[in-house]
């Protein structure tokens, strides 16, 4: 049956979003705040050889960098202030939870409601300028190691430049940070994942440009071009089909009585998604399979025999790098996944508001069930990311397409604008809502 809040949500019209002035003010607030990042990524770092750095990140743009660079909107290739982007913050997030499920004093803290979550988002902050430091730090020591045709990278290295790279990129995701969490706070969606989207969708303009310049010079066969449109739509109705999928599983809560009434028991349902693991798993795995590439590559083929033998063995569209990514993914899933959903809690929060899966015998048994049945549904989600992420790899090594129609590129594009959609919804039946309410007020007294 279909609930009110579907049926109000089925009316919406443009004149309910023309009455609703704070979400109005929410969205010009994300917009801007998105303009001041597109704006910062367009700001170069100081002590920088254009030429020589454009020609070494050409050489490096099918490595870690190139992934980095797609996520940043371009600024890591232009090396702008804000070439981190809001990477650190991400990973910082992620570490602070892992940690949360295997420190009994972050635990604790994590239970404590508000004012723990106060403090486990300020712990996380820290790790952030942390994480930030070592990466810029990293940065700067590569690029004074870098020289080619064009000449050294950096054109005074020495301690002061070192100085100046940590604290310029330092400060450029520390402010993402903020800037993040203020469109998080007082515009639409979440801001985190408004700047990586913001990034990806900012560079998706020149890559279907390129795209049809690859088919026009005879870089691929038209034949290649309509077999990756046909792909990419049906990458992206796949996404929206399984990421909004969910396995219902029905919760009954007992009679009650209330003074001399009787209450017929609710029934009601624990919603399972899919995929709860969201885009991570991907990322993670890119990450760490790219690492070793990035390494050799800042090297220059220097290093040890072993790395450039990984390296070899690793590279895009090779089927070991294939096999080892689509494994790594489904490793992710599963482990962020126990993390982030706890069934000994969630049938302990079930017992304590008197609700129970029927013919499931509450506490143990309902934990048990729970974990039974999220395990099942996590391997068909994980074989979904996998698949998701894969295949277009597979197309983007072979055909040459651009890396901003990678699997995860569009995993996280489409995941957003349906986040973001979702959010100015509820805002809209929030807005029809206080209306109802008020008129119903002005009814009461003009009784």
């Amino acid at each position: 049956m279909v609930s009110a809040a579907e049926q109000l949500a089925s009316n919406l019209n443009f004149s309910a979003f023309a009455k609703a002035e704070d979400l109005k003010r929410r969205l010009w607030f994300t917009l801007g705040a998105l303009v001041v990042y597109r704006l910062g990524t367009f700001i170069p770092m100081p002590g920088i050889n254009p030429a020589a750095f454009a020609e070494t990140f050409k050489s490096q743009a099918g490595g870690i960098l190139g992934m980095f660079n797609m996520f940043s909107g371009g600024a890591l290739e232009r090396l702008a202030i804000f070439a981190l982007n809001i990477m650190p913050y991400i990973s910082a997030s992620i570490i602070m939870q892992l940690m949360t499920s295997i420190s009994p004093k972050l635990e604790a803290l994590k239970k404590e409601g508000e004012a723990g979550r106060k403090q486990i988002n300020q712990y996380t902050r820290y790790l952030t300028v942390i994480l930030a430091a070592l990466q810029a730090y990293g940065i700067a020591v590569g690029l004074e190691g870098s020289h080619n045709t064009a000449g050294a990278v950096v054109m005074n290295p020495g301690i002061f430049f070192r100085a100046t790279t940590v604290i310029t990129l330092v400060g450029g995701t520390v402010f993402l940070m903020w800037l993040g969490e203020q469109v998080t706070q007082r515009g639409v969606g979440n801001g985190t994942s408004l700047i990586i989207f913001a990034g990806i969708i900012a560079g998706l303009p020149g890559a279907i440009v390129q795209l049809f310049e690859l088919s026009r010079t005879g870089s691929i066969s038209p034949g290649i071009l309509v077999f990756f449109i046909a792909l990419a739509l049906a990458v992206v109705a796949a996404i929206v089909f399984c990421e909004q999928a969910q396995r219902r599983l029905l919760v009954q809560y007992p009679k009650r009585q209330v003074g001399n009434k009787m209450f017929q028991g609710e029934a009601s349902h624990l919603p399972l998604k899919l995929n709860p693991s969201g885009v991570i798993p991907p990322i993670f795995a890119s990450s760490l399979l790219l690492l070793p590439i990035t390494v050799a590559q800042f090297t220059a083929g220097q290093g040890p025999e072993w790395l450039n033998t990984a390296v070899a063995m690793l590279g895009s569209g090779q089927p070991l790098h294939l096999a080892i990514y689509a494994a790594m993914i489904i490793f992710f899933t599963f482990f962020y996944t126990a993390v982030v959903i706890n069934p000994k809690e969630t049938a302990d929060n079930l017992r304590k508001y008197g609700g129970f899966l029927p013919g499931i015998r509450p506490g143990d048994k309902t934990a048990e069930y729970i974990d039974y049945v999220m395990t099942r549904i996590t391997v068909v989600g994980a074989l979904y990311l996998a698949a998701v992420c894969v295949l277009p790899e597979i197309l983007t090594s072979y055909a040459g397409i651009p890396l901003y129609f990678g699997g995860t590129s569009l995993l996280i594009a489409v995941s957003v604008t349906m986040d973001t959609v979702s959010q100015i919804q509820g805002h809209l039946i929030a807005q029809q809502y206080e209306g109802l309410i008020k008129k119903a007020k002005l009814r009461g007294t003009r009784r």
